[in-house]
């Protein structure tokens, strides 16, 4: 089913237009990426419009849209308003999750329509990934596993964090990822306590944890993954705990299927950290969807009690922090089938050390 076909599904007797405003929206409805612009959906035509900078790439590129150019004769304004006028809108399912209070007002104000929130509804579609969706996931995690193999041997000692992130995204883009699916975490030593620290010029030591998270997008998809690996040597401590964090994570993804409640894979690595002893230690969930943002819904987490769809696409990431001495996580991405799980990442999970 194209993607289309299904927002088009949404138009009822509540709302007979949509109103695409998000990049990503408006990727998943058209399948192709164009970095700014706005796109009307409804039963009678769907019109895309952009301006001079993306105009050419958009009419090569997107089908089952009429694509016109906005200027300053031809605002988005007017051409909402002749959408409005040529298929008969009378209210537009919007994203209130990504339009700003003001944009609503400036729209509410111009477009000669009424505007419903519909953010849940226009996001729906994204938690279950179509193949060819799944094809370009599995090739933006190859990057980022072609990523990590070449940057190991780049980690060693008197080097900053800083550094070490700067050859994390030089490896990810030469080895084919179109963009970076979000700001790379590098922490090393005492800051790997902190699960979203930021890179800086801590000079990594024999000794330390290094903790890597990071992910290549390809064509606009994301990919997660996150290593610890021990620079010189690893106490028994250290070891102990890596290998808390990595029993936590292969028993929830032997477990992983779709049908199963979120919170209940959550479970499965918690329990293992909380009877280790370090449960006051794993604060965040143990993963979430990911797609075209590295954030998605469902979540594999405790707060979702719903059973996890065919096709979502997780992160199983489970973790230990000790404030002022270490941490580690370990992600991998999974595919969720009826029967089980594909785990999309190939990198090793054997406690490395460089």
């Amino acid at each position: 089913m194209k993607n289309l076909d299904k927002y088009l599904s949404l138009l009822n007797g509540q709302v007979d237009g949509l109103l695409l405003t998000s990049r990503y929206s408006r990727h998943y409805g058209a399948e192709f990426d164009i970095a700014e612009g706005v796109a009307v959906v409804t039963q009678k035509g769907c019109r895309y419009f952009t301006d001079s900078r993306y105009i050419e790439s958009a009419q090569n590129n997107l089908k089952g849209f009429e694509v016109l150019m906005v200027d300053r004769e031809h605002t988005y304004f007017q051409r909402l308003n002749d959408a409005v006028a040529d298929f008969g809108v009378t209210a537009f399912g919007y994203e209130e999750g990504y339009l700003s209070v003001a944009e609503l007002m400036d729209y509410e104000k111009n477009v000669n329509a009424k505007f419903v929130p519909c953010h849940k509804a226009i996001n729906s579609f994204r938690g279950r990934k179509e193949p060819w969706e799944l094809e370009l996931m599995r090739k933006a995690q190859s990057i980022t596993d072609k990523a990590f193999a070449e940057v190991l041997g780049r980690i060693r000692p008197g080097m900053t964090e800083l550094e070490l992130q700067a050859e994390l995204i030089y490896c990810m883009y030469k080895n084919g990822g179109t963009g970076l699916a979000f700001d790379p975490i590098v922490v090393s030593g005492p800051n790997t306590s902190l699960p979203h620290g930021v890179a800086g010029e801590r000079v990594i030591q024999p000794g330390d944890f290094v903790t890597m998270d990071f992910g290549a997008s390809y064509r606009g998809y994301c990919s997660d993954m996150t290593r610890t690996v021990a620079v010189g040597y690893a106490t028994e401590e250290m070891r102990k705990v890596y290998d808390t964090v990595l029993q936590a994570q292969t028993a929830a993804i032997a477990m992983t299927r779709a049908g199963i409640p979120g919170r209940d894979i959550d479970a499965v690595a918690r329990n293992i950290i909380a009877e280790a002893g370090y449960g006051p230690y794993f604060g965040h969930g143990y993963g979430h969807s990911l797609g075209l943002e590295i954030h998605e819904g469902p979540n594999p987490n405790a707060a979702n009690a719903e059973p996890m769809p065919v096709g979502a696409v997780c992160s199983a990431e489970p973790g230990i922090y000790l404030p002022g001495k270490f941490g580690v996580r370990i992600e991998d991405v999974t595919i969720l089938l009826e029967d089980g799980c594909e785990d999309i990442t190939k990198s090793p999970k054997n406690l490395i050390i460089v």
